[in-house]
């Protein structure tokens, strides 16, 4: 039988209180963010390290920048510490080595040096380390830097190319943020049903057009509703999560659903748009029918009735959520209505 979608009259999410239970989460902690400490002086190294692991940071050691070269391409640390003058390839030659070669140009590199004149800063700079601290420096300065530059590069590492929102790590932590700050907050779980068939009927290109066409609804729908503000990420692919309030779950989804109905009707051919579905064929040479795309949301409430101390917890039972929302025609919005489950 086809599989065309029934025609949205007027296009608004389907609001049920879903009930399934669902599999036990596995909230996998992080693991630490790797150091890695490149200078000739071992008693400099020794101190950076100390203070380092007793911030909670896993610490490797490299005396100069060959050695440091080999430890990145075994280890693959999340950041750098590197002195400025070393023997064989000193703390420039390094770092504008890393920044020439793609598997490490990404690396954060934080310079150290003993001396405190701007050419020096510039210099490191110029070479692509993204800080400097000139010794002798404060434990804490040290920490801090590290810190900071460690979170600003996941940041830039995961806002979006594409759709330009921010990624898993600061989806995480804005959950976290609301779970310390101990206010109610809804998660919605948000991606396109049928993707694939858009990208089997038209290319990537195209695809891409859906996804941004669903980022630029969201994030209308987002600004619609007022305060507080809601926040909105991009974990990939189709997948988006909002984190708002409870009570504002309802007009955001609600109003996202009609525009991006909207907005993805205009990206289809006219003939697919007017007979809606397309047509494909599978690998037997079958013609198969796929309907347009519409939404599936899940969502997760922490009220009274559910506390989740885990922003893991919150996302799968969203996720688990939009599961029961992909069983139901159309677009359709799921919320967690369980109480007392964890």
């Amino acid at each position: 039988m086809p599989t065309t979608r029934p025609r949205r009259s007027a296009g608004c999410a389907v609001w049920r209180n879903a009930r399934r239970p669902g599999p036990e989460v596995d909230p996998a902690g992080d693991r630490p963010d790797v150091i890695l400490v490149v200078d000739d002086d071992e008693d400099i190294a020794r101190f950076v390290e100390f203070n380092l692991r007793l911030h909670g940071f896993e610490v490797l050691h490299a005396g100069d920048g060959q050695e440091a070269l080999e430890v990145i391409e075994r280890h693959r640390p999340d950041l750098a510490v590197v002195d400025l003058m070393m023997p064989r390839i000193d703390g420039l030659e390094l770092t504008r080595r890393l920044r020439a070669d793609p598997m490490t140009s990404a690396l954060p590199v934080i310079m150290l040096t003993a001396k405190g004149m701007t050419s020096d800063k510039v210099n490191g700079l110029s070479a692509g380390a993204d800080d400097y601290l000139v010794k002798p420096f404060d434990t804490a300065e040290l920490v801090a830097r590290v810190s900071s530059t460690l979170r600003r590069n996941k940041e830039f590492r995961e806002v979006s190319p594409l759709t330009g929102l921010p990624g898993n790590s600061r989806i995480r932590r804005e959950i976290s943020d609301r779970v310390r700050s101990g206010v109610d907050y809804a998660v919605g779980y948000i991606d396109i049903d049928r993707f694939k068939s858009v990208n089997d009927r038209y290319g990537f290109v195209r695809g891409d057009e859906f996804i941004s066409a669903l980022a630029r609804s969201l994030h209308r729908a987002v600004v619609s509703i007022g305060l507080p503000p809601a926040f909105l990420g991009h974990v990939g692919g189709d997948d988006f999560v909002i984190v708002c309030t409870p009570s504002q779950v309802r007009p955001l989804t609600s109003r996202a659903v009609v525009d991006f109905e909207k907005a993805a009707d205009a990206l289809y051919d006219p003939t697919d748009r007017e007979r809606g579905f397309v047509e494909l064929k599978d690998r037997r040479g079958n013609i198969r029918r796929a309907a347009l795309v519409t939404l599936s949301i899940g969502v997760s409430l922490s009220d009274a009735g559910k506390r989740f101390t885990d922003p893991l917890e919150a996302i799968a039972v969203a996720s688990e959520m939009k599961t029961v929302a992909k069983s139901q025609p159309g677009s359709y919005v799921a919320v967690d209505r369980r109480r007392g489950v964890t």
